[in-house]
């Protein structure tokens, strides 16, 4: 369209002989003016529907626009605005142009265009349901330990480390699985993850019998590398599926699968698998649990299948399309986890997530434990105890992501509950030996509410913290902080409750989230995701499954941006 009206301007003599536009004193100013022929716009151009340029002009494709520009079918720059060579700022700010301009195999078809896709809610939906399933089987043996203790013959710390495999797996098989997140995507560690998962809870239906419980054991570390595969994806899911206003919330949504996953693993098994000497009955009592969580997890390893996508055809977010643009598949990997290293930020927000997350893994994995020791023959309460943990910690996961969302308080939020997270410890703490189970639940369910819910907040930090890089990293080294530290806790704690009873093993814990909450308060909030969605505004989000009519009306204008926004 270009081409065509400058060949109309060189046939009419007339508009030859007009002086060359140049722009006014404040777009001349703008970093992204260069010397060269291939001259940037301005980038708060707007789009006009006639074309209006000196002759003299080269047409060069690399010409870029502001992402904001208005796009009609015919696009033209403003008389007001110079393209002419001979306007220049800092020339070295002009990005090359191939960055956004042509679009590769590895991204969406056009960086210019910001919508979200209807989809995203059924990708977000299906994770949360399959790690849900991966989450019910970490703590199914945890919830009743005496109940196995009996029925395999071995110690309560044999039955601890059923649910601490789930920890230990998961620091030596971080690197490697945030590696191929980046290198082969969502979908192939998706259906990864959701296949081992399917796996290990076959797995177990073949350890029905008191000598077979090496067999549940491997079937419990199948499951656990799965949850290598699940747990670093939430922030990753929510930013490339996501629009800038709705991170926090899918976010909090994909780890309320995983939350909901332990509630129920708190609730069933003690319902399912009753409390009884016979071994014969308590087998049968098994086998009903293991095979109903098989059958759950091959039908959502289907809709994996199904449902799941790379990623949608449009970039849904500004700081998402320029993630897509400046990011290179010659990028070091190493380099990137030597940058979060750098970043003291994120180190600290790495030490005390891990100090919370570690403390809600030994609480959930010893609560059945400190349970029974005040309140002998209670197993299903101690179920519905830690179900009260979890689903108060759901609600205030969903709480603090809708207020992310609306206030971009990252550190202030971060803070406050990660403060009120001590004080429920304390409270709870104390109230324990009560005799009294109804104020267990009351102080349970306020611990619950600050301590599981701290959890989102956390991957949400990291990702404003350590932007553009990748969120599947920055999340991994968070869960292999709190895997590292849940270890630590859950064998210290165990020891301590056995040797000393609860009342200190539970004091160990408020020490450390003390600790957490000094550590929390130097974190400098230093929100870059928030800063490359301001500096480079953003276009109101479209649904994806918009009329054809109106796609193809659509002018696709290639943006060029600065590596110096960010």
């Amino acid at each position: 369209m270009v081409n065509e009206d400058f060949k109309q301007e060189e046939g009419d003599g007339a508009r030859a002989q007009e002086p060359t536009l140049y722009a006014d004193p404040v777009d001349s100013a703008h970093p992204s003016m260069s010397a060269d022929p291939s001259a940037s716009v301005h980038l708060s151009v707007s789009a006009h529907p006639s074309v209006s340029t000196h002759h003299s002009v080269s047409a060069h494709p690399s010409a870029s626009i502001h992402p904001s520009a208005s796009i009609h079918p015919s696009v033209s720059i403003h008389p007001s605005v110079s393209i002419h060579p001979s306007v220049s700022a800092y020339p070295s700010a002009l990005a090359r142009p191939s960055a956004l301009s042509q679009p590769s195999d590895s991204g969406p078809e056009d960086f210019s265009v910001i919508k979200v896709s209807k989809r995203r809610w059924a990708v977000v939906l299906v994770f949360s349901c399959y790690s849900m399933c991966n989450a019910f089987q970490w703590i199914q043996y945890g919830s009743i330990n005496n109940i196995f203790m009996n029925f395999y013959g071995v110690s309560a710390f044999a039955i601890d480390w059923l649910s601490m495999c789930y920890m230990l797996t998961y620091i030596p098989l971080l690197l490697p699985v945030a590696w191929l997140l980046e290198k082969c995507g969502l979908r192939t560690i998706a259906l990864t993850g959701s296949a081992l998962n399917c796996l290990g809870a076959w797995v177990k239906l073949g350890s029905l019998q008191p000598h077979l419980f090496p067999v549940t054991v491997l079937g419990q570390v199948i499951c656990s590398v799965a949850q290598v595969f699940i747990l670093g994806m939430p922030s990753r899911i929510a930013s490339v599926w996501f629009g800038a206003n709705e991170v926090s919330t899918a976010c909090s949504l994909a780890v309320f699968g995983n939350q909901l996953g332990i509630a129920i693993g708190f609730l069933v098994p003690p319902v399912l698998v009753p409390n009884i000497e016979d071994r014969h009955e308590l087998a049968y009592h098994i086998s009903i649990m293991f095979y109903l969580i098989g059958g759950v997890a091959t039908l959502l390893f289907i809709l994996v299948m199904i449902v799941f996508k790379e990623k949608p055809k449009y970039p849904p977010s500004r700081a998402q399309s320029l993630s897509y643009a400046l990011s290179s598949p010659d990028a070091s990997y190493l380099s990137s986890i030597v940058r979060l290293f750098k970043n003291l930020n994120f180190v600290l927000l790495v030490i005390t997530y891990g100090l919370n997350a570690g403390a809600f893994y030994a609480l959930s994995t010893l609560l059945n434990r400190m349970v029974i020791l005040h309140y002998p023959g209670e197993e299903v309460n101690a179920g519905r105890i830690g179900l009260t943990i979890i689903l108060a910690g759901m609600l205030g996961a969903m709480i603090s992501g809708i207020w992310l969302d609306k206030s971009k308080t990252y550190k202030e939020t971060t803070l406050v509950v990660y403060i009120m997270a001590l004080v429920g410890m304390v409270v709870y703490t104390l109230t324990l030996n009560l005799g009294h189970l109804w104020v267990v639940f009351i102080t349970a369910g306020t611990l619950g509410f600050f301590m599981t819910g701290y959890l989102p907040l956390g991957f949400e930090f990291a990702v404003e913290l350590t932007y553009p890089e990748s969120e599947g990293m920055s999340s991994g080294l968070l869960n292999v902080s709190a895997q590292v530290f849940g270890i630590i806790f859950t064998i210290s704690q165990g020891q301590i409750i056995d040797n000393y009873g609860t009342i200190p093993g539970n004091i160990f814990l408020c020490v450390f989230l003390m600790l957490g909450v000094a550590l929390t308060a130097f974190i400098r909030e230093d929100l870059r995701r928030q800063k490359a969605n301001k500096e480079t505004p953003e276009i109101k989000p479209q649904e994806e499954e918009e009329e054809e009519e109106e796609e193809s009306n659509t002018s696709k204008v290639p943006a060029t941006v600065s590596e110096e926004h960010l």
